[in-house]
């Protein structure tokens, strides 16, 4: 995680609150899928928060994606409910798939497939 040391608090608690708001609070918009909020990073001036999610058991990630994209003003006014006494500004919110995950995958069935010689 890059960045000063206030981004990097701010970053946590909008981490924090986010995670518990997909948990308890929005089911609807994610279907079954699984939610959880990977990393997020600030703006130096801490008005964009861009949220790295990782989305387990969805079938279609582009259309989860999308759903939580639509609904992106509904998630910022409740995280604003949340932080308005810690915060004076609530962040604009730029949701990304993290494919962490998915490139690990890659790499090791890569690493398995690996034709190494005997010496």
């Amino acid at each position: 995680m890059s960045g000063t040391i206030r981004q990097q608090k701010y970053g946590k608690l909008i981490q924090k609150e986010l995670s518990d708001i997909f948990l308890k609070n929005k089911k609807g918009i994610v279907g079954k899928a699984f939610v959880t909020i990977a990393e997020v990073r600030m703006s130096p001036d801490l008005s964009v928060a861009k949220v790295y999610l990782s989305l387990t058991l969805a079938g279609d990630k582009k259309a989860v994606l999308q759903n939580i994209q639509l609904h992106k003003s509904e998630i910022r006014k409740a995280l604003g409910d949340r932080i308005r006494n810690q915060a004076r500004i609530v962040p604009d919110l730029i949701f990304l798939v993290d494919e962490v995950e998915e490139n690990a995958q890659r790499l090791e069935d890569l690493i398995k497939n690996l034709n190494i010689p005997k010496e």
